[in-house]
This record gives structure tokens, sequence and C-alpha cells, in this order.
């Protein structure tokens, strides 16, 4: 389940550091190429109630395995785009574009999984930190994605050199949860959660999700902290490209955002498995986020500040990266007795919803510059385009959620003293 994890994040993210490598491969155009992680966010929309629907009602082992297989096909497809003795011509994009469609498929079978194997795997004084360890797999493939892909595509011509690279893990993956996962629950149940599951039918949830107000702050404010993420994370290289940072540079801020993440997340979940500090921790650390993206945005706007922008990259992550699996155990504290998948699951739709908005408006928001010889965007002949504007209104939505968030999320554990 955990290399799953790290594959689809991985194959989501794989053009997103060599965005304009890509696109000079492909014949296409900058737009194009963020559509290959915009589709993404468009199919787990619909997808990802059907998937909460295959996690609480049909298992998790199937849902892990279901998931696999999509990877697996999805980035095979991805390869035979850069076949050149099919001669797909134009077509090729389209062949990438099905591949990515087919992993998109995959992602929300396995990214809404953490808390669902935390809550039947474990007890409850490690299921903070166990959904922490499998979270973190997120990051984790945004990491290995931002480090390895600019490094095997120091030239467009590399391409396909990377699109094979990528399939080994959904390969091998694919083959692991096949024949490696037999049990959708352990013998022993872990927690009396767990022993006396009462989770509600997937339908009956999702009403009971919609009518509970702390949820529904939870899942607008976190939602769009993960829609942010996002955007952030595949639209990098060009806001750096164009004041002169290389595509190096940028996967390296990449790489600190996500690493400096994963410590965050580390200790943040150390600490709530102790104390049970679900909201303060996650409202402390969203409003340092907010800071950290203001700082971030102006940082950006200006040339040969690479220290800096390493600095406020590695605080945004750190902080931002720590809330996520901290909110999704405290989105099915705030909703037991729904189902874990059910709850996790309407929030990364809630997220998906956000991001596809973010990623468009933030695209509109930009301006088309003439060209400047300290530009390292690969697409100079049309010029590079300005960031200014869309990297300010994202943080600026960002402090206005994590305000919102502080101000009006207030909640019970439920599930915790359901327990005790």
């Amino acid at each position: 389940a955990y290399l799953c994890l790290v594959s689809t994040l991985q194959l989501w993210l794989t053009f997103a550091p060599v965005a304009d490598k890509t696109a000079a491969y492909f014949h296409i155009s900058l737009e194009a190429v963020n559509w290959l992680s915009i589709v993404y966010l468009l199919i787990s929309i619909p997808f990802g109630l059907v998937a909460t629907w295959v996690l609480d009602s049909v298992g998790l082992r199937c849902a892990v395995i279901l998931s696999a297989w999509l990877n697996m096909m999805g980035s095979i497809t991805r390869v035979f785009s850069v076949l050149k003795f099919l001669s797909l011509g134009s077509r090729s994009y389209w062949y990438l574009f099905i591949g990515q469609c087919l992993c998109a498929l995959a992602q929300p079978l396995i990214i809404f999984s953490p808390t669902k194997l935390a809550a039947l795997w474990f007890p409850d004084h490690q299921r903070a930190t166990a959904n922490m360890i499998a979270s973190m797999s997120n990051p984790l493939g945004i990491l290995i994605a931002n480090l390895l892909s600019p490094a095997l595509v120091p030239e467009g011509q590399h391409i396909p050199l990377m699109l094979g690279v990528y399939a080994i893990p959904a390969v091998t993956a694919c083959a692991l949860a096949t024949l490696g996962i037999h049990e959708k629950v352990p013998p022993t149940p872990p927690s009396a959660s767990a022993t006396n599951s009462n989770s509600q039918p997937f339908f009956t949830g999702l009403k009971m999700l919609l009518r509970n107000k702390p949820y529904i702050i939870l899942a607008v404010c976190f939602g769009g902290g993960i829609g942010m993420f996002t955007c952030f994370s595949a639209l990098l290289e060009q806001i750096l490209c164009e004041k002169g940072y290389s595509n190096d540079f940028a996967g390296l801020n990449g790489a600190l955002f996500t690493v400096c993440g994963l410590l965050g997340a580390f200790l943040l979940g150390m600490y709530v498995d102790r104390t049970r500090k679900f909201i303060e921790s996650t409202k402390i650390c969203f409003c340092l986020s907010a800071l950290a993206s203001i700082v971030f945005a102006v940082t950006s706007r200006f040339r040969h500040q690479a220290i800096m922008l390493a600095i406020t990259s590695s605080l945004f992550g750190f902080f931002g990266f720590a809330i996520y699996p901290i909110a999704m155990e405290l989105a099915v504290e705030c909703s037991y007795p729904v189902g874990e998948g059910t709850s996790t699951g309407l929030i990364f739709v809630a997220s998906q919803v956000e991001g596809v908005i973010l990623m468009i408006l933030l695209q509109a928001l930009t301006v088309r510059v003439s060209e400047d010889p300290s530009s390292t965007c690969a697409l100079d002949q049309d010029g590079a385009l300005d960031w200014t504007t869309p990297v300010l209104v994202l943080a600026g939505l960002c402090s206005a959620m994590a305000c919102f968030y502080v101000i009006f999320f207030h909640t019970d554990y439920k599930r915790l003293h359901a327990e005790t």
C-alpha cells in the first residue's frame, strides 16, 4: 500500500518539475502540460465518491489492489506515447493524457486509505502516528518527482527515459499488492472502535457529513489547503523560471518543501498521539504555513534570492504538510461514526474541486511578458509568464483560510469519547 501511495504521487507530478521541456518535446503549450496535472483533480472529484464507497463497503484490500492495477496500466500507457516505432505523431500527447487519466482513477482509491488502515490495524494510541506514516508517502512521492524528473531530463530528449523509470515502481507495487495483500482486517481488532465497528451506511454517512458544521468547515479549509499545496507543487518550476531560477533549483525547493513536511508531520504526529491536541496543533500550523506562503510570494518575485526561497519553501512544507495526517484524523473524530473512508474521502474531493478552481484561476491571472535573457524558461520565444499576481493571490487565500479555520472550527473528539 505504501509503495502504491508513493507511485501514484510520482506519476501525478512527473511533468511539473520539467514542464518547459515536456512542452518542447511533445510540441504542446505549457497549458497542455498543466492539464496533465489538472486531470488528476478533475477525475478525482466524481471518482472520489466511488472510492469512498469502495473503501467503506467493499474493503481496504480491494481498494488497494484495484488502485495498483489502474496505476500500473496508466504508467505503461504513458510509455506508449514515446515509443518511436508506433509513429504516433501528434497523437502521442493523447496517449500520455489517457495514461494520466488511468493513474488519476487510481489515486483516490489509495490516497483515502491511510485513516482506514490506521483505524483497522492500529490501537488508538498509535493511530495518529500510523496515519502520519502512511499519509506522508504523498509528500515522499512528490519529493521523488521533484528530484528525479530534473535529474532524468537535462534535455527534452530524455523524456522517454523518465517515463520508463517512473513505470518501474508502479509495476512493482501492482505485483506486491496483488500477491501480498491477503486480509481485509487483522485477526484481532486493535481497538474498541475496530471491535465494535458501527460505521454508518455510505449514503447515510454522506448525509450526516453534509449536516455536520465542524466537518464542513474542516473540509472547506483543509481541502483548500490541499488544493493550494497541489498548485504550489505543480506550478513551482513555472513560477521560478521566469525569475532566472533553474529547473534543478525549483526541484530542490520542491524537495526541501517535502522533506521538511515529512519532518513536521512526524514530529506533530508523535506529539498529537501523546497529547490528543488535534485542534490546537492544526490551528497553529495552519497560521504558520500561511505566514510562510506570504514570505514565499514576496521573495519569489525577486532574482538572486535562492537562500531565502529555500528557507521559506522549507517552512511552508514543515508547517503545511504537518497538518495533513492530523487533519485526516480530526475529520474522523468530528464525524464519527461515519466511515473513515467516507469522512476523509469527501475532504479529498473538496480539495480536488478547490484545486481545479485554483489551478485555472492562477493560470488565468498570469501575464505574458517580453523575452528576458535571464529567464530559464524553455519557451522564451513566446515570452515567459509573470506569476506575480497568482502567487500573491495564493498567499492571500491561504491566509484567509487559516483565519477562518482558527475562528470558526470547534468540535468534540467523538471517536475518542466513544472508546472511553
